[in-house]
């Protein structure tokens, strides 16, 4: 591809293609080497005439793009006709989605309990009883059944379109060129015959065939599964979803959204966001729950039956125990919690691209950072010094030198071109045409150009970058490299960067010679040291990784106080990436290594990939930042991937979470926030298990060891609750777990994860304590009609069994409900506010249970208490919601004691924003 300084046209390009047939003659259209042949990747193509059509135009003039590629009105024409670079979205039947939650396990149990409830009341009415009890317990249950359902399934479409939202934030671009101009624009915008131009870290905004150029390697994994870049010549053509990992060429679009390949199997190369670690951990928990009452209800079902209670009566009552005793509301409080998190993080300024990295992020216990633009400003600021080896050049010709060994004409394509290109005059860069471009490739590190001067025909190859792979290169290295490498260690040792700069002299072949280097500072974010004290505090290990010069990552590290042992790429090997992946051993043979490091310099894409991989192995949750297409293979390796502000195509996709911040402060900001999020789901769990093993355990109890005929002859020989209470408690208990995804948390200090058998112990002690508490009511209660009873000693009435039942439901609810505060902190339960959402949800649980109890509307022989009496059983639950919470804090304080828990500080978020406060007042001032 020839460059000159402006481009060559006279303002005659393609005809409008709507308007009339293209003309494929005319010297001012070149066309591309390929453009009718189209390689099909797989698909089929049974038509043939297709083959050469695209939606009805055919391709041979549709792509016959011009070098300085489509005008915008041709491209307005087009984008008219062709539509938008958008995949068609699938469109859903929302009624049969809805339809297909009522038939999921958790809903075909409550069909269940409704048909043996109903079966119950035609089996009444048959025998001339009154079926109103069990049509009233069927109502219920219905209600419950459309309660969790609609709940669910609304809130699982508010989950669903807030990431949507999120994700779309997230807009590619593209580089293209029209009119002769080359710009940045909305890769949405593009339409078949642009000219593309393709760059090591950018993603494929659209099918593309590529044009005159050297070959580009290219990630095609998020087609094909192929773990190895694809190398592709002049003629290929690219696929929209793939990457870019190494080259660069222009490349014309061959197709646009639903029509690309990508577009055509969208449904099967795009995957479903699994809820990771979290939904594991609530489906063991219901694995354990259900089996556990499955096996208690069974005993209580044999046991009725043996005493000679209706079979009907008793089938029913279990199945709907087991209901209540089981998370209904699993999934409700699973989307809920966690797409309100990704909320939050992006208030936080990050996108989470997975769902389940939310929870990685709070149990990360090492983050291995890249520093350019993470650690540091990423805003080289280019220094005087500039250090000149050829006695005939000056300052200005060596910025020219640099400057030529880019792409001058096009948008910067990092830092340092922006740099170095702000100190030239372009104008004089125009006096050359570039006959040949080698992009920067992290693998080589440096870039090369061939520029030809037009004023005097004379050619050059001109290359820039690291010091040491050049000067290895150069003719003249035995005369300068002492004083190079002299001055490359005095640099590095003051933290500022080289930039070698060389060229050939008299031709492209002829000798190489080093002519200077370029000096720039990039200094550390002045929020980065409080950030990385912050990581340290709350028990992440911040570990620098960086392609730079070892000196320089030594003094970054000095400066920031993270340790000065930096190791450099001797210690670890280079192996080949399909080796990488396959190798189970790095991280014994290599973690100690990584584990005892600081950080690691002049690394290749390859070692990165290995030091996430070996930390991993070594039991570690590691996360990753990086910006760079170098970046994307340990960023896709590690358990948390965070591409940060700015970072390429590459890395965003590799990516789990994208920083639309820049700087580290952002990342540990996020790690509070996550672990709020963790923090909750885990209250969801502990008190769900408390409020099972209350339910379960009481009805079992109460059923096999209470007789209430012993207290009363009318009475019956156990004691129960109907239906439709068990079914009551429930559907409330359901409405104050949603509100937990709404609860201030505090952070814990430490990185959290998922010790279930930890979870277990705290719940229990909080169940069983409540357990007790209702036991010791009960034996109470049923003892009311012996007038030298201690509840009658203390002044209380006399209750009949339905009283005793309804007493007995609302001493059940509201233990629950409090649980809620027992469940929500690892300290006192008054030592956190709730949120407004959850002591709505808990005054609204409550006033209706304490309603319920006093003016019991649904018969079932249950009788209404007095108003009195439901205030004694309020006194005695929080009296034990406070026994309860003693309980928990003392086993927190004994697992803390014998080392099964390591801390249960939290973080104050409070001092944390008053540190950064502070830290920006200063700058500012």
């Amino acid at each position: 591809m020839g460059r000159g300084g402006a481009p060559d046209t006279d303002g005659n390009d393609a005809a409008p293609l709507l308007a009339s047939t293209v003309s494929s003659s005319g010297a001012k259209n070149r066309k591309n080497p390929v453009t009718a042949k189209r390689d099909t990747y797989g698909g089929s193509s049974d038509v043939q005439e297709d083959e050469n059509l695209y939606m009805g135009v055919p391709k041979s003039e549709l792509l016959n793009t011009p070098e300085e590629g489509l005008s915008e009105t041709e491209a307005s024409h087009r984008l008219t006709r062709f539509g938008y670079n958008k995949l068609r979205e699938k469109e859903e039947n929302i009624w049969w989605k809805l339809f297909l939650e009522f038939v999921q396990p958790m809903p075909l149990m409550i069909w269940a309990a409704i048909a043996i409830e109903t079966l119950e009341a035609l089996l009444k009415s048959s025998r001339g009883e009154d079926p109103s009890d069990s049509w009233i317990d069927v109502v219920v249950l219905i209600i419950l059944q459309l309660l969790n359902v609609l709940v669910g399934f609304i809130e699982e479409l508010k989950a669903g379109d807030a990431i949507a939202a999120l994700r779309e934030s997230l807009k590619p671009e593209a580089t293209v060129k029209r009119g002769g101009r080359v710009y940045n624009m909305d890769a949405t915008e593009l339409v078949p015959g642009d000219i593309v131009c393709l760059g090591a870290g950018g993603a494929i905004p659209a099918d593309c065939i590529l044009r005159e150029g050297k070959p580009i390697q290219v990630d095609q994994a998020a087609l094909t599964g192929e773990s190895l870049p694809v190398t592709m010549h002049a003629g290929a053509e690219a696929k929209m979803g793939s990457t870019v990992t190494r080259g660069e060429i222009e490349a014309t679009v061959s197709a646009t959204g639903s029509q690309t390949f990508f577009g055509k199997t969208a449904d099967l190369v795009q995957g479903v966001d699994e809820l990771g670690h979290f939904e594991k951990v609530l489906r063991e928990i219901m694995i354990i729950l259900v089996a556990a009452g499955s096996i208690i209800c069974f005993i209580v079902f044999c046991y009725l039956l043996n005493i000679g209670v209706d079979f009907w009566e008793v089938l029913a009552f279990n199945v709907v125990l087991l209901v209540a005793s089981i998370p209904i509301a699993l999934r409700v409080v699973c989307t809920t919690t966690l797409a309100l998190g990704c909320h939050e993080l992006a208030a936080e300024k990050a996108i989470v691209a997975r769902l389940s990295s939310v929870e990685e992020l709070a149990g990360m216990t090492i983050l291995c950072s890249d520093k350019t633009g993470t650690l540091t400003l990423n805003k080289m600021m280019l220094q005087e010094d500039l250090p000149i080896f050829v006695n005939s050049l000056n300052r200005e010709d060596v910025l020219q030198l640099a400057a030529l060994a880019a792409k001058w004409w096009e948008p910067p394509k990092d830092a340092l071109d922006t740099l170095v290109l702000n100190a030239v005059d372009i104008r004089t860069l125009n006096d050359y045409d570039q006959t040949d471009y080698m992009p920067f490739d992290p693998t080589i590190k440096r870039t090369e150009s061939t520029v030809v001067n037009k004023k005097t025909g004379k050619g050059m190859k001109v290359t820039k970058g690291a010091p040491n792979i050049v000067l290895d290169m150069c003719d003249n290295k035995a005369q300068v490299a002492a004083q190079v490498e002299s001055k490359v260690t005095e640099l590095a040792h003051r933290g500022i960067r080289s930039l070698a700069v060389a060229r050939t002299v008299g031709s492209p072949d002829g000798p190489l010679e080093f002519v200077g280097i370029l000096t720039f500072l990039d200094p550390p974010r002045p929020d980065t040291k409080h950030t990385i004290d912050c990581a340290d505090d709350f028990g992440v290990a911040v570990k620098m990784i960086t392609g730079d010069h070892k000196a320089i990552a030594v003094e970054t590290c000095r400066v920031l106080g993270m340790g000065t042992n930096v190791l450099g790429t001797d210690k670890l090997p280079l192996m080949q990436a399909q080796d990488l992946e396959k190798c189970t051993t790095l991280g014994r043979d290599y973690g100690e290594l990584c584990r005892g490091a600081d950080g690691f310099a002049q690394v290749y894409p390859e070692h990165k990939y290995l030091i996430v991989e070996a930390l991993r192995q070594q039991g570690f949750l590691v996360g990753m930042t990086g910006d760079g297409v170098n970046d994307a293979p340990a960023l896709k390796r590690a358990d948390v991937g965070i591409a940060v502000q700015g970072a390429t195509n590459a890395a965003q996709a590799a990516a789990d979470i994208v920083l639309t911040e820049p700087g580290l402060s952002t990342i540990v900001t996020a790690i509070v926030t996550s672990r709020k999020i963790f923090q909750r789901m885990k209250n969801f769990v502990i008190y769900r298990i408390a409020c099972t093993e209350q339910l379960l355990l009481f009805f079992f109890w109460s059923c096999i060891f209470y007789h209430p005929n012993e207290y009363n002859e009318d009475w019956p020989s156990y004691f129960y609750i109907p239906v439709i209470a068990l079914v009551t408690i429930t559907i409330l208990n359901d409405g104050t777990i949603i509100s937990v995804a709404y609860d201030n948390v505090h952070a814990s200090q430490l990185p959290e994860k998922w010790d279930l058998n930890i979870l277990y112990i705290v719940s229990s002690a909080i169940g069983l304590t409540a357990l007790l508490s209702s036991l010791i009511l009960l034996s109470y209660a049923l003892s009311s009609v012996d007038p030298n009873s201690s509840w009658a000693g203390m002044g209380l009435p006399q209750l009949s069994y339905g009283e005793i039942q309804c007493l007995m439901y609302l001493k059940i609810s509201l233990s629950d409900y409090f649980s809620v505060f027992n469940s929500r902190c690892k300290g006192w339960m008054w030592t956190r506010a709730p949120s407004v959402v959850l002591v709505g949800a808990f005054i609204l649980a409550t006033f209706a249970s304490t309603m319920l109890s006093v003016y019991w509307p649904f018969g079932n022989g249950m009788e209404g208490i007095s108003w009195a009496l439901a205030f004694y059983v309020w006194m005695y639950v929080m009296f034990w919601a406070i026994v309860q919470d003693a309980a928990k804090v003392l086993t927190y304080a004994v697992l803390q004691n014998i080392g099964w828990v390591q801390s249960v500080d939290v973080i104050d978020e409070t001092a944390l924003k008053r540190s950064r406060d502070q830290l920006f007042d200063v700058q500012i001032g």
